[in-house]
């Protein structure tokens, strides 16, 4: 049966970190995210620092849930693509010493050329591999991918090499179903986070919107991720905004009257 585990990106509060992991605790979540690349970066990180974060979330009863790492563009990108790979590589291993075993970034386009699509794929296994070696895995953000091109992308590559972060309001934008995703795309589902969106054909785009107030079907979303047997977190996550605050309190009421 699916659990309800609450987890809160500490970016949504635009807050120093120890002020973001306080305020996550007086919310009652169970777990936070951290950004790698703003909030706790591996390169400047101490075994001293990392002891006193280590020790800051066990007093505030709080778990990592994940590692973001999220990069300007996409692993089938050949231009600074080792830095990215090695940046990635660094959070991994921070995810782990955090006790967290995801972390997320964006997929990057799924291209057709074949020497993109190569760099895509070799990219992929060398993270899957070293995921394997670390003990934390790169889950990856299909930003408007169809759940089909995520699959035939997946039947390309070894088996387990690919792991889905889910971001319900983000696929919404594109008119795309997260229950669909889930059930279609071939891979297994690490991350979900706590989103919903409206497609706006007056805007020709798609908008975030407060949990609960947009098109995503989160019952549908939460029996397809229990009949796959999903144990991660629902993350919830707004754009920084003067009331993030009052949605992410209001998102965790919604997400609790759903397990009632």
């Amino acid at each position: 049966m699916l659990q309800l585990k609450t987890a809160v990106r500490l970016a949504s509060f635009r807050q120093p970190l120890k002020k973001a992991l306080l305020t996550a605790a007086r919310l009652g979540v169970s777990a936070v995210e951290i950004d790698a690349r703003r909030e706790l970066h591996p390169s400047g990180l101490s075994q001293t620092a990392l002891r006193h974060v280590r020790k800051l979330l066990e007093d505030l009863n709080l778990r990592v849930a994940a590692v973001a790492f999220p990069t300007r563009r996409g692993y089938e990108v050949e231009a600074d693509l080792q830095p990215r790979i090695e940046g990635t590589r660094s959070a991994m291993r921070l995810a782990y010493r955090l006790g967290a075993r995801i972390v997320v970034n964006h997929l990057g386009e799924i291209p057709q050329q074949p020497a993109a699509r190569d760099t895509l794929r070799q990219s992929l296994c060398d993270l899957a591999r070293f995921g394997d070696r670390e003990g934390a895995h790169l889950a990856v953000l299909t930003c408007g991918a169809t759940p089909q091109q995520v699959r035939e992308l997946v039947d390309e590559l070894p088996e387990a090499t690919l792991h889905l972060a889910l971001d319900p309001g983000e696929l919404a934008t594109f008119g795309i179903r997260a229950e669909a995703m889930a059930a279609e795309c071939g891979c297994p589902v690490r991350y979900v986070y706590a989103t919903d969106g409206v497609t706006d054909p007056a805007r020709g785009r798609g908008v975030e919107v407060p949990l609960g107030r947009g098109v995503v079907d989160f019952p549908a979303l939460l029996g397809k991720l229990e009949e796959q047997g999903y144990d991660g977190y629902l993350c919830i996550r707004r754009h920084p905004s003067d009331q993030a605050l009052q949605e992410i309190s209001h998102a965790l009421e919604y997400l609790q009257a759903l397990f009632q």
